[in-house]
């Protein structure tokens, strides 16, 4: 299975990722995911198919990368971090989120069959949240329940609410609704 993207050390391997996520993202800008095949992203990217294998298993794992790769450049960009203390760093968080949520809505074709979107964005949500979570985490392990059960539970209970208030019609301001979330958060991290 190839190394995250997260973890990813070798400038070679790095811009060839950024290519293949540029190119994937581009083509998103005017298609459905679920029209657009390998070759095309490798096209777009100018390199060959063996290359993108070697990277990706997949458009799905390469889509899971660019999602998971765009958050954490937003949350580089606000300098958020989850310390496991405070609770402001996880209102940031759910804050990045709701951004980052409506911004990526707002940059994909809008289709009937944009369906297989959701299922994806969620898997790289949740993940991208529970990362940033258990680095907060790990720096002071004190909780009888394993870090990754907790951040896993607040990773989903986070996407969760977000998407939930993204779909709601008329929903308040991200600032708004982030304070709530938090209420209904706080009682999860507080186990680790």
């Amino acid at each position: 299975m190839p190394i995250s993207d997260c973890e990813v050390r070798d400038p070679r391997i790095r811009r060839t990722r950024q290519l293949l996520q540029r190119a994937l993202q581009s083509l998103m800008q005017t298609r459905a995911f679920d029209d657009i095949s390998v070759q095309e992203i490798t096209d777009a990217a100018t390199v060959n198919r063996a290359t993108f294998y070697d990277h990706y298993t997949d458009k799905f794992a390469l889509f899971g990368a660019l999602i998971e790769g765009n958050f954490h450049k937003l949350l580089g960009q606000r300098s958020v971090s989850f310390n496991g203390a405070q609770p402001e760093s996880a209102l940031a968080l759910i804050l990045a989120t709701c951004d980052y949520i409506t911004q990526t809505h707002a940059d994909t074709v809008e289709c009937s069959r944009q369906n297989a979107f959701e299922p994806l964005m969620e898997s790289a949500m949740t993940a991208a949240i529970r990362r940033v979570l258990i680095q907060g985490m790990t720096q002071s392990p004190s909780s009888a329940l394993p870090v990754e059960i907790v951040a896993t539970s607040a990773a989903w209970a986070i996407y969760g609410a977000v998407r939930q208030w993204f779909y709601t019609p008329d929903h308040p301001a991200a600032e708004e609704i982030a304070p709530l979330i938090l209420e209904l958060l706080l009682p999860i991290l507080q186990q680790a």
